[in-house]
C-alpha cells in the first residue's frame, strides 16, 4: 500500500501586491472598432486588456490606478493612468506622444507596473514652439487639457490639442517628486520661455536737437496750433479708400497766439490768472465817494390834485 501525505511539507504561498507585466504596445490609431478614439490622443491614459482588470482587482492596490511604463531597450520611462480595459489580450494602446517619449515603435514591448505617486503641488512647462504665445489665456487652456491626464513626469514632452492645433510642452519640473499625480489636486503652474523664443530688441532713440529753422520764431506761423474739427480720415465698410482723404482747412497766421511768459515766476508758487484782460479805466463819477440814499425817488402818482 502506498500512502501520500500531501500536508507534510506545505508549499509557501506569496501574495503579490504589485501589478507588473509586459505588453506589446500600439498607437491608438491601430485600435480596432467603429468608434473614433481620438480622445485617447488628447490625454495621458492608456487602454489595457480585460485580464489586467481581473488581476488588479485581486491585488491590494490603491486608487486611482497609476502605472509606470518602461522601455528596457532604451531605458526610458514615464507614468500614466488607465482609461479602459477593452484591448486585446497581450496588447495595450498608448497615445502617440507617449510612444515618442519611450522611443517605442508599433508592436514594441513595454513593462507596465502599478505605482503610488504623490499629489502634485507645482509644475513648470516649456512650450516647444513660440506659437504657444499666440494663445490668449495659456494657463486656462493648459488647465483644461490636463483634465485628461492622470500624472506628470519630469522630462516628458506632452501634447495638447487646442483650436485644431497640437502644442507640445516639456515638463521641466514637478514638485514634490519627479513623478506626481494630478488627480484632484491644487497645483501651481508656471511657464518657461518657449524654445527658440527671442526677446524683441528695444530701440532707444536719442532726443533730436532743434534745428535752426525750428528755433526761429518767424517760422512759428507755419505751425497749426489750434483745434481743427472733422479733419481726420474716415474708413469705409468695403475697405476702399476713395473719397475719405481729409481736406485740410487753411489757417490764418494771425489766428496763432503764443503765450506770454511770466517773468515774475518763483519756484514753489502757483499763480492763477483770473482775468487776463486789462481793467477798464475809471471815470470821474466813479472816483467820487459813495453816498447812501442820495438818489432821486419816483412816485406812481402823478403830481397834481385829485379830480373831484
Amino acid at each position: 500500500m502506498f500512502s501520500f501525505n500531501m500536508f507534510d511539507h506545505p508549499m509557501p504561498r506569496t501574495f503579490q501586491n504589485r501589478f507588473s507585466t509586459q505588453y506589446r504596445c500600439y498607437s491608438v490609431s491601430m485600435l480596432a472598432g467603429p468608434n473614433d478614439r481620438s480622445d485617447v490622443e488628447k490625454g495621458g491614459k492608456i487602454i489595457m486588456p480585460p485580464s489586467a482588470l481581473d488581476q488588479l482587482s485581486r491585488l491590494n492596490i490603491t486608487y486611482p490606478m497609476l502605472f509606470k511604463l518602461t522601455n528596457k531597450n532604451s531605458d526610458r520611462m514615464t507614468h500614466c493612468g488607465v482609461l479602459e480595459f477593452v484591448a486585446d489580450e497581450g496588447i495595450c494602446y498608448l497615445p502617440h506622444w507617449m510612444m515618442q517619449n519611450l522611443l517605442l515603435e508599433e508592436g514594441g514591448l513595454v513593462q507596465v507596473e502599478s505605482v503610488n505617486l504623490m499629489v502634485a503641488t507645482y509644475s513648470k512647462f516649456q512650450p516647444q514652439s513660440p506659437d504657444f504665445l499666440d494663445i490668449t489665456n495659456p494657463k486656462a487652456v493648459l488647465e483644461n487639457a490636463l483634465r485628461n491626464f492622470a500624472c506628470l513626469t519630469t522630462g516628458d514632452v506632452v501634447a495638447i490639442n487646442y483650436n485644431e492645433k497640437i502644442y507640445e510642452l516639456r515638463v521641466m519640473e514637478t514638485k514634490p517628486d519627479k513623478a506626481v499625480s494630478i488627480i484632484e489636486c491644487d497645483m501651481n503652474v508656471d511657464f518657461d520661455a518657449p524654445l527658440g523664443y527671442k526677446e524683441p530688441e528695444r530701440c532707444y532713440k536719442a532726443p533730436e536737437e532743434p534745428t535752426e529753422e525750428e528755433g526761429d520764431p518767424s517760422t512759428w506761423t507755419d505751425m497749426d496750433m489750434r483745434f481743427r474739427a472733422f479733419t481726420g480720415s474716415g474708413n469705409r465698410l468695403d475697405g476702399k479708400k476713395k473719397g475719405i482723404e481729409p481736406s485740410p482747412i487753411p489757417i490764418d497766421p494771425s489766428d496763432i497766439k503764443r503765450g506770454i511768459p511770466n517773468y515774475e515766476y518763483k519756484v514753489g508758487r502757483i499763480t492763477f490768472i483770473r482775468n487776463s484782460r486789462p481793467l477798464p479805466r475809471k471815470t470821474e463819477d466813479e472816483d467820487s465817494e459813495f453816498i447812501a440814499f442820495s438818489g432821486e425817488g419816483k412816485s406812481l402818482r402823478k403830481k397834481g390834485g385829485r379830480k373831484p
